[in-house]
């Protein structure tokens, strides 16, 4: 009898353990690296001192946390691409771009691969949009449970509208922790019995634009609490910190809903058997070099992951790519890694149960960016940069140096200046790679106070051909180095390493004659303003950086 019983403990623990591994992605529009938990590791001020994350935090702990995490290129629709097909997001065809994005079929994407491995998919909100077909990775609008509403997506809007209305604080955020809660609880009784699941979460209340001051109002963020502690180039004056605040004030929200939805998880006894994945799809929106930029504050993303059975506590210093992410959810899931992917899986990292530096070859990242809202138009074309990431230094290659980075100036003149509202409420008034903010508004009033050119000129003004800069020094990469005799050997192999890489992958934006991301249908035609059919090929290019 005795030895029965030892035999059926071992047949329930051997079906235990060939359990299919459920996944839950929880993916923060532009987020960036900010979580309380960071603090711990940091040796300067930094925001991560003011912000509080004790649900991210907590999966971070038990699990693995991740300080050198970065995402393919520095805007949502060519960064998701990248996550979703464990591509560079310059191997995804017009993917590549935001607006004018289209899916290719004939590129497989995760989800798609896992539905057919047997898996329940789901998804809350934004996933792969503004790109058409809307959510085409991820099944469009099949897999969507969002019916018991999305007031997460703008959090600060809604909590300020109920709080007008005479609710209070507390009572109107958990109006909307509800609808989370729903969301996920109609996902999981839609499950069919002994699947396995993945499901995406993907709220947009980060992504701008919140209620200005709402950082304070609804979560009780001190703006002076971040005197001292922003990067170094962002100007430390009220209304950054306070616009700095309502920032991190959304972070927290996203937290909150971690919360929500993994308390649900352990109530649905699915806790451990779950691959939990917390991060973002780049960094801070209307702010200089965040979003659409290849500096660390800009491409630069948290990353925790919980992986049951292995050993929390876990701090990870290789350098990985948010595509990496696709093959991981692909192996998990026993779907077949299919040619194409440049992405390499986290598996083996993550059952390595190490801490610090784990795989040698995890030595660098390559991020980069095509286009983000700019059209091909006179004097608001793409802005093409490609970018090689190591240990203590950052190498940015400018394709075209002769354009503004962040687009369109020309608004910016003596018979037109925007008024604050023009730029705190509309993106496409000037500059329109920079979200519209209060940040970037201040920036624009400022433009000619020679106290605060240098950060206008941070922002806006046209880049050299080259950047470089020595991180150990300059951690917030505000000196190009690139021209200094003392760096020319590091810029150098540094180039020639990058150019490697990429003509190794097949950067089309390197390789290819002529460059596809610079005509029709990438384009616009500026005749039409519709996508146009393009030229033809030449075939590849001299494989050098035009």
């Amino acid at each position: 009898m005795r030895l029965l019983l030892c035999l059926l403990a071992l047949t329930a623990f051997a079906t235990a353990a060939d359990k299919p591994l459920n996944i839950l992605f929880l993916f923060a529009d532009d987020w960036g690296r900010y979580a309380c938990i960071y603090a711990e590791h940091e040796k300067f001020p930094s925001p991560n001192q003011v912000v509080k994350t004790p649900n991210i935090d907590r999966i971070a702990r038990e699990g693995a946390l991740f300080r050198r995490a970065y995402v393919s290129a520095p805007s949502c629709t060519p960064c998701r691409s990248a996550v979703l097909s464990g591509r560079y997001f310059f191997n995804c065809g017009r993917a590549a771009i935001l607006n004018g994005a289209v899916w290719d079929p004939a590129i497989p994407s995760y989800p798609l691969l896992l539905r057919d491995q047997g898996y329940h998919l789901g998804k809350s909100f934004k996933v792969w949009s503004p790109g058409e077909p809307a959510d085409a990775p991820y099944g469009g609008q099949q897999f969507a449970y969002q019916k018991s509403g999305g007031r997460c997506n703008q959090f600060s809007q809604n909590v300020d509208k109920l709080m007008k209305e005479g609710v209070a604080v507390e009572a109107a955020k958990q109006q909307i922790y509800d609808e989370v809660r729903g969301n996920f609880d109609s996902f999981l009784a839609a499950r069919p019995q002994g699947a396995p699941f993945a499901f995406w979460h993907g709220p947009t209340n980060v992504h701008r634009k919140w209620v200005k001051g709402s950082g304070q109002a609804q979560w009780g963020i001190d703006p002076d609490a971040l005197k001292g502690r922003l990067p170094k180039h962002l100007p430390d004056v009220p209304e950054f910190r306070e616009d700095f605040g309502s920032y991190l004030g959304e972070i927290q929200a996203f937290d909150a809903q971690v919360g929500v939805i993994i308390e649900r998880l352990k109530q649905a006894g699915e806790y451990d058997n779950t691959v939990i994945v917390i991060s973002g799809d780049h960094g801070a929106p209307g702010f200089p070099g965040g979003k659409c930029n290849l500096y660390d504050f800009g491409v630069n993303v948290a990353l925790a992951i919980r992986w049951p059975g292995q050993p929390g506590g876990r701090v990870i210093d290789d350098f990985v790519n948010l595509m990496d992410l696709a093959p991981t959810f692909m192996e998990i899931g026993g779907a077949k890694i299919p040619e194409g992917v440049n992405g390499k899986s986290l598996v083996n990292l993550m059952k390595s149960g190490k801490s610090g530096r784990i795989e040698t070859e995890r030595d660098y990242v390559i991020t980069g960016r095509e286009r983000h809202v700019s059209i091909a138009r006179e004097g608001n074309l793409p802005y093409p940069q490609r970018a090689l990431r190591k240990d203590g230094y950052l190498y940015i290659r400018n394709f075209k140096p002769e354009r503004m980075p962040m687009g369109d100036y020309k608004t910016l003149t003596e018979s037109f200046t925007p008024t604050q509202d023009d730029l705190e409420n509309e993106t496409y008034v000037a500059f329109p790679d920079m979200d519209a903010s209060p940040a970037k508004a201040w920036l624009v009033e400022h433009r000619n106070d020679s106290q605060y050119k240098w950060y206008f000129d941070y922002a806006f003004a046209k880049r050299p051909a080259e950047e470089l800069y020595d991180l150990s020094k300059d951690p917030d990469s505000t000196i190009n180095v690139a021209s200094e005799a003392a760096y020319a050997e590091v810029k150098a192999k540094m180039a020639a390493e990058l150019l490697e890489k990429l003509q190794a992958v097949g950067d089309p934006r390197v390789m290819a004659d002529p460059v596809p991301f610079e005509n029709p249908p990438y384009t616009l035609d500026t005749k039409t303003g519709q996508p146009g059919k393009g030229k033809k090929g030449k075939g590849k290019a001299k494989a050098k950086a035009e």
